[in-house]
């Protein structure tokens, strides 16, 4: 079983850096490029099922990534962002004005943080998973899953299959439809074998930092 797993394409609100968490925001004219050229990556790549967050900008990056295919997207609502609660909309410099113990406790401790009307980080774990586990129910050795979801999905995700505590969560990036490639018997035996890959459309030293989560 093979897993590539996708976040999605830039947003405006990716671009100023404010924090998005379940507003739904749709994928900038640059978002829609890069999940153009995620989809030219994958075109020769035989995909058996296609699962998104119902949010547009993790389903649209999806619906562009799968191209011409005839496959059915399947949406759950356990991929979706992080809720951040009244940080949304929010530029990182207007947060740490109102909010700027929390938000320094984001960056140090993320692990510890509910966001102000929220989630922690173990929340979303503990939907995400699950709705990765639906998403992989029946898929056998040569099925390949494509997910598409969020940053902070992806990130407590790989951190479950890594082993690792969600306290290191800053320590790897999610670009733009970047793309994790997870193998194994199933979902419980997967190992890492890309991280953060985003070759098609960002050079090796190429910037790829977001300003907000």
């Amino acid at each position: 079983m093979r897993i590539l797993l996708a976040r999605h394409g830039e947003t405006p609100w990716n671009a100023e850096g404010r924090y998005q968490g379940q507003e739904d925001i749709a994928l900038s004219p640059v978002g829609e490029m890069q999940a153009r050229a995620l989809g030219t990556r994958l075109r020769e790549v035989a995909i058996t099922r296609a699962v998104a967050s119902p949010l547009k900008r993790a389903r649209h990056t999806a619906e562009l990534a799968l191209g011409e295919r005839d496959l059915p997207l399947t949406l759950d609502p356990g991929l979706m962002e992080i809720a951040h609660g009244t940080w949304e909309g929010l530029l990182a410099s207007e947060i740490r004005e109102r909010d700027g113990d929390r938000l320094q406790a984001w960056r140090d401790t993320p692990h510890e943080v509910l966001m102000p009307e929220g989630e922690s980080l173990q929340h979303v774990l503990d939907r995400a998973w699950p709705a990765l586990a639906r998403a992989c129910a029946g898929l056998g050795d040569d099925d390949t899953l494509l997910v598409v979801a969020h940053d902070a999905v992806n990130r407590v995700l790989l951190c479950q299959v890594l082993g690792i505590p969600l306290s290191k969560l800053w320590g790897f990036r999610q670009a733009p439809t970047t793309l994790n490639l997870l193998e194994g018997s199933d979902l419980d035996h997967v190992d890492v074998v890309r991280l953060n890959d985003c070759s098609h459309h960002t050079a090796l030293f190429g910037e790829a930092v977001h300003r907000a989560l």
